[in-house]
């Protein structure tokens, strides 16, 4: 019954300079002297959140994703972020779970951001991810995400949900709240992983990156708008003794909307 550490990674980003952003990523993470199963990167880490995908998309496989490969296999750890990806003559913002390894899965954002115009230069994922790794069931998400729980809704029992965001202090409170709630909803690990900053689209960010516990306990500390790095022990009885106890996931509602079983996906 394995624990699983996790660290988390919130700073500030240089707009469109994926050079920059990944060598300042490398600095960070260098920082974690401890041992870590699992690093957390923000949304878009490598550009921050641009809708001009046409100047900095990366092909499939491109140079962010071998950093990744090459950061898991020096910390053996798994190491996790989105980027713009293009394929088949369209752009996504896709999430990457790289291994130690260097095997690797991908999750393409579902909802996409109208009120910026994602849905405009971006095409929506089709699949929710549920991967293992290490014992735990894990669904990876993006941002947006965040504020439509039936696309969180845990139907697989999996134990820890994540969100990579770029997400705007002005609606801070909202990202409190939601972050909270789908951890003691789907009785499950929740992280969100925020940035800091600002963006030339007059976007300011100011973090209130945070982990929660099944009962929606905040269990990372209170460094809310600063840069920082934090690694995070979570503990697998945990999980399962707060399911024995409360038996919520048991008396769900078993209703489809929207197909919504065309879009899980358990790899």
């Amino acid at each position: 019954m394995e624990n699983l550490k996790v660290s988390l990674i919130q700073t500030s980003m240089k707009w469109e300079d994926v050079g920059a952003n990944l060598a300042h990523f490398s600095e960070m993470i260098d920082t974690i002297e401890e041992e870590t199963d699992l690093i957390l990167l923000p949304e878009m880490f490598t550009t921050g959140f641009t809708m001009n995908p046409e100047n900095i998309a990366e092909e499939v496989e491109g140079p962010s994703l071998k950093w990744m490969q090459q950061q898991a296999k020096v910390k053996d750890a798994a190491v996790s972020g989105s980027v713009v990806v293009h394929e088949e003559e369209k752009y996504y913002n896709r999430l990457y779970f790289v291994y130690p390894n260097g095997a690797y899965k991908s999750y393409d954002k579902r909802h996409l951001f109208t009120f910026a115009g994602e849905d405009k230069k971006y095409s929506a994922g089709k699949r929710r991810l549920i991967l293992e790794y290490k014992g735990w069931k894990i669904c990876p998400l993006i941002c947006y995400d965040l504020r439509f729980p039936v696309w969180a809704r845990n139907v697989e029992e999996y134990d820890l949900l994540f969100y990579g965001a770029n997400w705007p202090s002005k609606r801070i409170l909202a990202w409190n709240t939601l972050l909270a709630a789908r951890s003691i909803e789907n009785l499950c690990y929740t992280f969100g992983i925020n940035r800091t900053g600002s963006d030339p689209n007059d976007n300011t960010y100011n973090g209130h990156s945070a982990a929660y516990n099944a009962l929606g306990d905040k269990i990372s500390t209170d460094k809310w708008e600063k840069d920082f790095v934090e690694t995070m022990e979570l503990k697998k009885p945990h999980i399962l003794e707060t399911r024995k106890q409360f038996q919520f996931l048991k008396d769900k509602d078993n209703f489809m909307i929207n197909n919504f079983q065309d879009f899980l996906s358990n790899q």
